[in-house]
């Protein structure tokens, strides 16, 4: 098993899409690259403790390769808009890749690079793994428990149907 951090936004939305991927073991939603120890979701929401909105994958690499997750990762999420996410703006909510050895750092480097080259204004972060703290468990599978919640509704079927349309084959 190997283990890829990634923000690309509202957790939610991220575990939702990553859930569904073949190979794909666990999602924990959480928090990292912040000052503050044992930061809570009130904590984050002010966007004054350097965190992220992050997820933790587990994933079996004999199924699924970190490149995959990184096509899946900037395909469904703004890459191009600093600190945003539709609705969503602070630094908590930043695109970025924390990276676990130095594979995962070139094999991320070389992607961002490739967008770059083809015109794309990348801003996401390419940082070492920091510490991170799992969210409250109110926010683990929240769109499972959460079906009918507003914000769900309104930015989480798209980011599936885009899944389902350009990775069909990376389901579960």
């Amino acid at each position: 098993m190997q283990q890829a951090l990634l923000g690309g936004g509202c957790f939610w939305c991220t575990e939702s899409v990553f859930l569904q991927l073949k190979g794909v073991e666990k999602v924990v939603s959480g928090y990292a690259g912040g000052t503050t120890q044992n930061p809570s979701y009130e904590d984050i929401c002010t966007g004054n403790t350097g965190h992220a909105e992050v997820i933790l994958i587990d994933f079996d690499e004999n199924q699924i390769t970190y490149k995959q997750l990184l096509d899946v990762f900037f395909a469904v999420h703004d890459s191009t808009t600093l600190n945003r996410q539709g609705n969503d703006i602070g630094t908590q909510y930043r695109s970025v890749i924390y990276y676990f050895n130095a594979q995962q750092k070139a094999e991320a480097e070389q992607y961002i690079e490739q967008l770059k080259a083809e015109g794309l204004p990348i801003v996401t972060e390419l940082s070492p793994e920091p510490t991170f703290y799992p969210a409250e468990e109110y926010h683990q599978n929240f769109f499972a428990k959460n079906p009918s919640q507003g914000y769900c509704n309104f930015s989480i079927p798209p980011k599936l149907l885009k899944l389902r349309t350009k990775f069909q084959d990376l389901l579960k």
